[in-house]
């Protein structure tokens, strides 16, 4: 592996970046983004080599779509318009079924895996790049079939040579899961932090008393609006299915504390206790 392009060098293209480069010293990392600062500062902390175009792209063994996933509507056709034959692009988009809808009449329709690495943190640009964000993390992998097999298995293997599982699945289901176990965590975490500033105006000393639960619970709040409101918008149905679902339950547990049922409330957090087994493992 000689040349690869990373379109978008932020915490996940950055880190995809600096992961293959240490698989692959001599590989070549291009960086393609439209802030100009960040492929900038990219270069300069060593996550790219060389700061390069679309134009750039017939060079390109490996593409990595690392952008927000309504700019990814728009990037995937031009990007599958510059590539070679033999060019595997594969994006990292948190939603995944009208990515697939946009390019499956495309003519390198074949040149394209759909993924999504179950990896990432609150933070963002180049700076928050890490290695080793995807070992032992989830790569969801929707409409393998419509991508050439001797592609497939190019992609595979880095995924594999990163340390990641592979997940297959269709992109409407996808989208359905995703909403649930990680799209709706996002949006409580920003409404539990919008609960508390709005209370902190009246009370100052809020914060002082906020441990690291409260910590932990918010850290999803820090994360980008501008990867996040594309995200919401794309899987606005599912999203909704699921804070309907969500706001029920807070409901619910309302209800109990309002008729002082709480050995109905203690229930309900004792049959909650099973999420530590299903989530036992994950890291």
């Amino acid at each position: 592996m000689n040349n690869v392009f990373v379109i978008g060098v932020g915490l996940i293209g950055g880190s995809f970046a600096l992961d293959i480069k240490e698989l692959y010293p001599q590989c070549n990392i291009h960086g393609v983004d439209k802030n100009e600062n960040h492929l900038q500062e990219a270069k300069q902390l060593g996550v790219i080599d060389e700061i390069s175009n679309f134009e750039d792209l017939k060079n390109a063994e490996v593409v990595v779509v690392a952008i927000p996933v309504d700019a990814t509507l728009q990037v995937l056709p031009k990007v599958l318009d510059h590539i070679s034959d033999d060019t595997i692009v594969f994006d990292v988009g948190s939603t995944k079924k009208d990515i697939c809808e946009i390019i499956k009449s495309h003519p390198r329709r074949r040149n394209f895996l759909a993924a999504h690495p179950i990896a990432g943190t609150e933070f963002s640009g180049p700076k928050a790049a890490i290695k080793k964000l995807y070992k032992n993390k989830t790569n969801i992998i929707c409409e393998v079939e419509e991508t050439a097999f001797k592609l497939q298995e190019k992609a595979l293997k880095l995924f594999s040579d990163l340390g990641m599982r592979i997940r297959y699945m269709n992109p409407e289901a996808h989208d359905k899961h995703i909403a649930y176990v990680s799209h709706l965590s996002h949006i409580s975490s920003f409404m539990l932090g919008k609960t508390v500033i709005e209370k902190e105006k009246n009370e100052r000393d809020i914060f002082d008393m906020a441990g690291s639960g409260f910590a932990s619970t918010v850290r999803l709040a820090k994360s980008s609006p501008a990867m996040w409101t594309p995200i919401f918008k794309q899987n606005k149905a599912n999203v909704i299915e699921t804070l309907d679902e969500y706001i029920e339950n807070l409901k619910h547990f309302k209800k109990l504390m309002e008729d002082d049922d709480f050995e109905a409330v203690f229930n309900e957090m004792e049959t909650t206790n099973h999420i530590k087994d299903i989530l036992n493992g994950i890291e």
